[in-house]
């Protein structure tokens, strides 16, 4: 993706564990050495790819209330039972795959908002093209709680992620004037380059 050719190799390192052949893999979310559908509907099993700088979206869930839920009652049977199907789960918190899989389908992204990387921090999200994403996600939420409720914390995601994206655009012309002066260097040639093949910068 262009998005990806244009970023430097330590924004996009995590990405090609995932978007490359390994994302049509059932070994992704499955394992390789315990295909279980049981396995595959922990929250953990997103981990392994969707965490650190450049989507922190395990770390998001982790500490949210719900993630907390989780953590604490995921071993419990009675509050997760991962034995059963997504779409007859009944469980104490939602789990990523809850929602994102809703129903067992695999298309992760039928079920996510305006994606908020990627320069789309400030896009309208009152848009028509993301209206009905946005209508199905209120409609997930309110299994548990009230549309009202969803709109609302939808509402603020929205101001959290155009406020985030004005201070990103702020820090990063700060950057970018830094190197114009010439005062931003690359990292010493001596020390080791990343597994890309390019030299980090400091």
């Amino acid at each position: 993706c262009a998005w990806s050719i244009e970023r430097p190799p330590g924004d996009t390192a995590g990405c090609t564990f995932c978007h490359t052949s390994s994302e049509e893999r059932c070994s992704t979310c499955h394992q390789r050495h315990q295909f279980d559908p049981a396995v595959a509907r922990h929250s953990e099993q997103c981990k392994a790819c969707h965490w650190g700088k450049d989507h922190r979206d395990w770390e998001a869930y982790d500490i949210s209330i719900h993630g907390v839920v989780y953590q604490v009652n995921k071993w419990n049977p009675q509050e997760f039972d991962f034995s059963k199907k997504l779409a007859d789960a009944d469980y104490v918190e939602p789990t990523c795959q809850y929602c994102h899989l809703r129903g067992g389908h695999h298309n992760v992204q039928r079920l996510s908002t305006v994606y908020t990387s990627m320069g789309m921090s400030n896009a309208d999200r009152g848009a028509p093209l993301w209206r009905e994403k946005r209508e199905t996600w209120v409609s997930v939420c309110d299994d548990c709680h009230s549309p009202r409720f969803a709109r609302e914390n939808l509402q603020a995601m929205d101001e959290a992620c155009k406020d985030a994206g004005l201070k990103y655009t702020e820090t990063f012309k700060v950057a970018e004037n830094l190197m114009l002066d010439g005062m931003g260097e690359p990292m010493p040639k001596d020390l080791a380059p990343d597994w890309s093949g390019q030299h980090i910068w400091s």
